[in-house]
């Protein structure tokens, strides 16, 4: 009598049909199965991975997040309501996840920030970010070239926010990456050129596949790729990408656009535009005509502005948000036990030079830090000194000895 063949007490395969039968205690199994169920298991563990990850995202309301960008970031409500609705779309539609029976598919909406510099583009970014406790990565777009030229790669852009996320492929894609400066690399002329425009045009339409949604192969350490890099692949899909550019001489060709007179007896032009805030006029063809090719405008479907600052809102910058300049310094005086003070005329000499300089909220650091540098030296030798009050006479005599001022008489 023959002895009877064994089979895989799953598949009922015999062991004449596998390469391998691997025998337990009471059963035995082929190596098709073993394979089977380590791909079931690599699924269930990316499905669990997923759904840990939706369960730590806290999403708040647009109200709430709006609210949360107020005290940190002055003014802007039109440009934190539109970032806010959109915040909070994108990170519903990752928490609802893809239902196979429902055809219906959401798509991300990427948001693109026209304002001067100083204006809070990359702070509400960040500000985000922090809140939603998500992987954040600003990128430059001065450095970014066409693959296979002097600068960085698009790629580069993923290398940050992956090293923002511990290296975790599955967390970095669902962080927000804020590309700054995207206004450098448009387009450098409509004509034809023998020369490649590598920092240009080249850039943008490498863009496109990593925000329309892509499997990027990117190089953990960032810089070039080379063929023995270990690649981390990165789906794009559900990453949010902001962007933000000062977008200089826009307001002319905004201006141009809106005071065009249509011809005909029965057109009417009651419109009265605003000459102070153009920027609020902005439309997606303006952006082209600056020099953003039709593509890359397509992928950012939220279009925003941010106002100019008035002296008001400067003012409010230097004393209101949670991490106001004033507060900033005062907390470093008082870590040297002194107390640090400034009066009513001393804020307002700071506020009139950062609106001379025309450098935003940004030149109110330089200006507070002009008049501050000869206490922060020598107050910390001097412990008998306890308080330094900042007036307008101090203020203005320690900002005429800094090198601001002088380049500016030089100027």
């Amino acid at each position: 009598m023959s002895k009877q063949e064994v089979n895989c007490s799953f598949c009922g395969r015999k062991k004449s049909e596998v390469n391998m039968l691997i025998a337990g205690i009471s059963g035995h199994i082929c190596d098709y199965c073993i394979e089977q169920a380590d791909e079931i298991i690599k699924q269930e563990s990316e499905h669990n991975h997923k759904k840990k990850a939706d369960k730590g995202l806290v999403i708040q309301k647009p109200v709430e997040i709006k609210k949360h960008l107020d005290d940190y970031v002055i003014g802007q409500d039109e440009a934190k309501r539109i970032l806010s609705v959109a915040v909070y779309n994108h990170y519903k539609r990752l928490q609802q996840g893809v239902n196979v029976t429902d055809e219906l598919e959401i798509e991300k909406a990427n948001l693109v920030f026209v304002g001067k510099t100083g204006t809070g583009k990359t702070l509400m970014a960040r500000t985000i970010a922090k809140l939603l406790q998500v992987p954040f990565a600003i990128a430059d777009a001065t450095v970014l070239t066409e693959a296979g030229y002097v600068g960085e790669d698009v790629e580069s852009i993923l290398s940050r926010l992956l090293q923002s996320a511990d290296y975790d492929p599955k967390k970095a894609e669902r962080g927000i990456v804020f590309i700054d400066e995207l206004d450098k690399i448009a387009r450098k002329s409509d004509n034809p050129s023998i020369t490649r425009d590598v920092s240009g045009e080249g850039v943008q339409q490498a863009l496109l596949k990593l925000l329309e949604g892509a499997v990027i192969n990117v190089p953990p350490q960032g810089g070039r790729k080379h063929p023995e890099q270990k690649m981390i692949q990165i789906d794009t899909k559900n990453i949010l990408f902001i962007a933000g550019g000062a977008f200089d001489g826009i307001e002319k060709i905004i201006g141009r656009r809106i005071n065009t007179s249509p011809i005909g007896f029965s057109s009417k032009q009651n419109f009265k535009a605003d000459k102070e805030d153009i920027l609020q006029y902005i439309a997606p063809q303006d952006l082209k005509t600056f020099g953003l090719i039709p593509e890359l405008i397509g992928r950012f479907p939220v279009l925003t502005y941010l106002e100019p600052l008035s002296k008001k809102a400067l003012r409010n910058i230097i004393t209101e948000p949670k991490n106001a300049l004033l507060k900033q310094y005062v907390k470093l005086f008082e870590l040297d036990g002194v107390k640090l003070s400034f009066d009513a005329k001393s804020l307002d000499f700071i506020v009139d030079q950062a609106v001379e300089y025309n450098l935003g909220a940004r030149g109110l650091r330089s200006i507070i830090e002009a008049i501050l540098t000869n206490a922060m030296f020598e107050l910390p030798s001097k412990p008998e000194i306890k308080s330094l009050k900042v007036t307008e006479a101090y203020a203005q005599k320690h900002f005429e000895k800094s090198k601001l001022y002088k380049l500016k008489v030089a100027s």
